[in-house]
């Protein structure tokens, strides 16, 4: 059973004839993407989607939807994906390596909705290493401020390529473990003020509905 395209299939329900909307990245978020395409054309709706990342951008592409920008067009609706959803609906996005503009356009949307399989569904963040996207030059300094506030920091290498993973815009990933997340909201605060730090992937007070996928169907939560 494939708990991804339970989630991302179900969400694609929730488009509406006319909607502008944030398209995610991720395994989960391609399985959205899938079912906006073929609704398209089965029921003939016009939609027009922002991509969170030259992935999703892509797929839109495949799937015959068009694409627009925040420039052009505010956002009705996104639908992304999480690695890590705890009971607060606090997040750890970041796994692809978008998640600088997957919080752009996730906070500018009127909705966000989550999709994600059950088991991403924890009691506390943490198992998951929170990931930052930083300026190549500021590693050494953010990597010292970093170790001083508990976290493990580490540069993602790319699996396909030597070197570093290099986000779409650009800079280094890095990920670091902080164990149990008491406070996300205070840690998300503080890592973005660490100076060469971009965007961290810690999403506090922004989802408005989560739809996971689970061995005995869709769950709607919030």
């Amino acid at each position: 059973m494939n708990l991804k395209k339970i989630a991302g299939y179900a969400a694609a329900e929730e488009i509406k004839d006319g909607q502008i909307i944030g398209l995610g990245t991720g395994s989960t978020t391609h399985y959205f993407i899938e079912k906006v395409g073929m609704k398209i054309k089965k029921e003939n709706i016009e939609v027009m989607g922002i991509p969170t990342s030259y992935q999703s951008f892509l797929l839109a592409k495949q799937w015959k939807i068009p694409v627009t920008t925040l420039d052009e067009h505010d956002i009705d609706i996104a639908v992304d994906g999480a690695d890590e959803i705890d009971h607060e609906y606090n997040l750890i996005k970041g796994g692809g390596a978008a998640h600088t503009l997957e919080k752009i356009i996730d906070y500018s949307a009127d909705e966000l909705i989550i999709i994600a399989e059950d088991s991403k569904f924890v009691n506390k963040l943490g198992k998951f290493p929170v990931p930052l996207e930083i300026i190549p030059e500021s590693r050494k300094p953010v990597f010292s401020a970093i170790c001083d506030m508990g976290g493990m920091p580490k540069i993602r290498m790319a699996r396909f390529k030597d070197g570093p993973v290099i986000s779409d815009n650009g800079n280094f990933i890095i990920d670091s473990n902080f164990g149990e997340i008491d406070n996300p909201i205070q840690l998300e605060k503080d890592l973005n003020s660490i100076p060469g730090v971009i965007e961290n992937g810690i999403f506090s007070q922004m989802v408005d509905k989560v739809i996971l996928g689970s061995p005995e169907g869709v769950k709607v939560l919030k």
